[in-house]
C-alpha cells in the first residue's frame, strides 16, 4: 500500500515536534553547547527509515532549524564574521541534524532485519552528526581550546563526550522500537510476538 504525501507530511511534522520536545529533556549539558537527551534523535531517524532519504533529510533540516531558533541563537554571540556564522548555521544545525534522517534511510533496503537496519542507520547518523560538530569545533570554536594539546583534540574530546552517549541512546531507542513496530508497513503494524525483527 502506497503512503500518501499528506500522511508522510503529517508523520514528519509529528516526529519533528516530538524530537523538539525530547530535546528539552536533557540528562547532561555541556557549558558551550551539546547535550545528552532523552532519545531526541530517534524520531528523525525513524522518519528517514520509514519514508526514505528525502523525507528524512528534510525533517532533520527542519528540526535543526528549530534547534537553532529555540535553543541555539545565543551561540551567534560567540563567533565573528560571515564565514563563522555560515559554519555555525550549517555544521552545527542544518546539516548536523539533516544527516539524522539520511542515516535512518541508509540501511533500510540493504539489511532485512529491521532492528539491525535502523540501529545501524542510527549509529551512522550519529557518526555523521559528530563529524559536522567536529568540523565546526575545529574551524570556529578553536578559541576555546586553550589548555588543550590542540584544537583537533579539543573538538574531538568535547563533541565526542556527548555524541557517543547520544549515539548509544539513539541506537538503543530505535532498535527497541523496531522490535515492537513494523516501520516498513503503511499503517505501522505492531510486530507479532515470536517473529524476527
Amino acid at each position: 500500500m502506497e503512503i500518501s504525501k499528506t500522511r508522510k507530511l503529517t508523520e514528519a511534522a509529528i516526529m519533528i515536534a516530538l524530537a523538539t520536545v525530547l530535546s528539552y529533556i536533557q540528562v547532561f549539558t555541556l557549558p558551550m553547547g551539546g547535550s545528552i537527551t532523552a532519545f531526541s534523535q530517534v524520531p528523525i531517524v525513524i522518519i528517514g527509515f520509514r519514508h526514505g532519504a528525502k523525507w528524512g533529510t528534510f525533517s532533520g533540516m527542519v528540526y535543526g532549524l528549530l534547534q537553532m531558533l529555540l535553543q541555539g541563537l545565543g551561540n551567534f554571540a560567540y563567533v565573528k564574521g560571515m564565514a563563522a556564522y555560515l559554519i555555525l548555521i550549517f555544521m552545527d544545525y542544518l546539516i548536523a541534524f539533516a544527516v539524522l534522517g539520511l542515516g535512518g534511510a541508509i540501511f533500510r533496503k540493504s539489511i532485512k532485519n529491521q532492528s539491525l537496519a535502523i540501529g545501524a542507520g542510527a549509529a551512522a547518523a550519529s557518526a555523521m552528526r559528530f563529524i559536522c560538530h567536529f568540523i565546526s569545533g575545529v574551524t570556529i570554536w578553536g578559541d576555546y581550546a586553550e589548555g588543550w594539546s590542540g584544537v583537533w583534540v579539543y573538538s574531538l574530546t568535547y563533541n565526542g563526550s556527548y555524541m557517543l552517549a547520544e549515539c548509544i541512546v539513539t541506537v538503543i531507542g530505535t532498535a527497541a522500537l523496531a522490535l515492537a513496530v513494523d516501520f516498513r508497513s503503511a499503517d505501522l503494524k505492531r510486530k507479532k510476538t515470536g517473529v524476527s525483527a
